[in-house]
């Protein structure tokens, strides 16, 4: 388990029972009762990805305070560039396929389907079709063989998705994350008051 620190407080103890198992598994009560502690958006707080190293970099001002292997889009289906920001989010999801070639036979997935490539949460950065997610194929990570989104190990996801709420004015109880890990087949969006700024590099 990362020790990552966020001001004043460990958020690996924090998500140690979100993340027990790894994954899709659910966490036991007792384990999820581990606070997040509420902060404000910590000025300089980011993400940046890179596409050319398949790296996201968890960033502190100019300290890079946490690295996740991902997999990126495929050459004809390119992760966009630029500067982007995480104002959204939704655990659970389901999956529409896209109105594009390559998903034209594909059938909608619900949360808690196995066949659903979305993972635990996809984090958006640019609407209505890009985001970072989970996935089971941890196979692609560190290759580029998504439709342009970013792809991460589930348990990773669940540890960026909740520094993302804490850092952008969406902290929640233990009880809501008990809820939210647990049932899953019960999709719930996150709204963020403070953006949190996402830079993708070549």
């Amino acid at each position: 388990m990362r020790a990552f620190k966020v001001r004043n407080f460990t958020l690996a103890a924090a998500m140690a029972g979100a993340l027990a198992g790894g994954g899709m598994a659910t966490v036991a009560p007792a384990e999820a009762s581990e606070p997040v502690a509420a902060t404000a958006a910590a000025p300089g707080f980011r993400l940046v990805i890179d596409l050319s190293e398949r790296e996201l970099y968890v960033m502190h001002g100019d300290e890079v305070e946490e690295t996740y292997s991902v997999a990126i889009g495929q050459p004809r289906h390119p992760t966009p560039r630029g500067s982007f920001a995480v104002r959204r989010m939704v655990w659970n999801p389901r999956w529409v396929p896209p109105d594009a070639a390559w998903a034209r036979n594909k059938q909608p997935r619900e949360p808690g389907d196995p066949r659903n490539p979305m993972g635990k949460v996809k984090i958006f950065f640019q609407n209505p079709d890009y985001y970072i997610h989970g996935t089971r194929d941890t196979d692609s990570l560190g290759e580029a063989e998504s439709h342009g989104c970013i792809r991460m190990r589930n348990d990773d996801v669940i540890e960026l998705g909740r520094m993302v709420m804490a850092h952008g004015g969406a902290t929640r109880p233990p009880n809501w994350w008990h809820r939210v890990l647990n049932r899953v087949r019960s999709t719930t969006e996150v709204g963020l008051s403070d953006p949190v700024p996402v830079q993708i590099r070549a």
